[in-house]
């Protein structure tokens, strides 16, 4: 979208390219964009390009650089890969995070997440990273790194209830694990919703079935009222 720019960056050995935006005036924070399983995609971007226009300034992350797949299957056997390394996962997802301390440094630093995303900002929330705040959207809560040590940021977690890829014993353990470190968290769960609730299309411009304007209107809501909360 004509006002996110791409922006080089690497893990270890791995290119990968991220989308930056910054806000006319002085951004009120930085935020870590961490897409779906898909990578970037036109809905997130229209998200991202929401907060620069609310004053943030935002990253888009890149979780597979070159070797990004382009169909859902692809992307699917993509994900399963990424995660079933979850130390070379997280080493992945903090790319982008020390990617934005380094062009915002003097701000706080936020993250969100969308699907894959979701998940991303939940372990570096896990992981101990610096963030004032995690935001995930129709995000998977299963790790195979479960919180041992108290986690930094405020959580909130907007999930459908009806969202095949985490069932109800999964939200169910990520609250008790989420209690086990004495976490600040929030969980907006929304009845029959379904997974990938905020996308209102499909990559090939048709319509998404999951989407659900009434849960993507409260969550978008939400994450501002938590965003003003924490930031003051």
């Amino acid at each position: 979208m004509s006002g996110l720019e791409r922006i080089a960056y690497r893990d270890g050995e791995v290119p990968l390219t991220g989308l930056h935006g910054v806000p006319e005036s002085t951004p009120r924070a930085a935020v870590a964009i961490f897409p779906t399983f898909m990578n970037s995609t036109p809905g997130v971007e229209a998200k991202a390009e929401a907060l620069v226009e609310a004053g943030y300034a935002v990253l888009i992350g890149d979780f597979y650089g070159p070797d990004a797949p382009s169909n859902f299957e692809a992307a699917f056997a993509a994900m399963t890969r990424l995660r079933s390394d979850p130390q070379a996962a997280r080493a992945r997802f903090r790319a982008t995070l020390e990617l934005l301390r380094e062009l915002h440094p003097d701000m706080p630093h936020l993250a969100i997440g969308f699907c894959l995303g979701g998940f991303a900002v939940l372990e570096m929330a896990r992981d101990g990273q610096v963030l004032t705040a995690v935001v995930s959207f129709h995000g998977l809560l299963e790790t195979l790194l479960p919180a041992d040590k108290p986690i930094k940021p405020r959580i909130l977690v907007c999930h459908g209830d009806a969202d095949a890829l985490v069932p109800r014993s999964q939200v169910t353990s990520f609250w008790e694990e989420m209690d086990g470190v004495q976490a600040d968290w929030h969980f907006h769960s929304y009845a029959g919703v379904e997974h990938g609730f905020t996308n209102p299309h499909m990559l090939d411009g048709s319509p998404n079935p999951a989407y659900n304007a009434s849960a993507d209107r409260q969550s978008w809501a939400a994450m501002y009222a938590l965003f003003d909360v924490v930031l003051g």
